[in-house]
């Protein structure tokens, strides 16, 4: 296996995406409208594929979700942090208009661990183990 790519579906993919490019840097690609094509006919507008490149090994895909009906179970991404500072940044960042599931704090397996759910529904279980 060569990478696992996360594809998330959710309202107001547009705004969503930049959400997630000030949270995390990067540079949004790709972004695909279903404007003109017949398949996606009364979605104009919407996105049917958008890419947030953070670096060369995190990348997320980012669809609007297109079918009201349809339930979308959104997961809980496990960030793996490079540094306390990125951890503090990220946490206080997703605070702001997220919800804590998890305090952040140091856990009895030896790592800084928190986790928040995002305006749009994601959880972000952020992990930073001390080397």
């Amino acid at each position: 296996m060569k990478r696992i790519t996360p594809n998330i579906y959710i309202d107001n993919c547009k705004e969503a995406i930049e959400y997630y490019k000030e949270l995390f840097g990067g540079e949004i690609k790709n972004v695909q409208l279903a404007d003109g094509i017949d398949m996606f006919k009364g979605y104009e507008g919407k996105i049917i594929h958008s890419e947030l490149h953070i670096n060369e090994n995190c990348v997320i895909y980012f669809v609007d979700k297109l079918d009201p009906q349809k339930a979308v179970s959104n997961p809980e991404l496990i960030l793996e942090l490079d540094s306390k500072e990125e951890m503090d940044r990220l946490y206080s960042k997703l605070c702001e208009k997220g919800t804590i599931g998890f305090e952040l704090q140091k856990t009895f397996w030896g790592a800084y661990h928190a986790i928040v759910t995002d305006p749009y529904g994601i959880s972000w279980s952020l992990n930073y183990s001390e080397k």
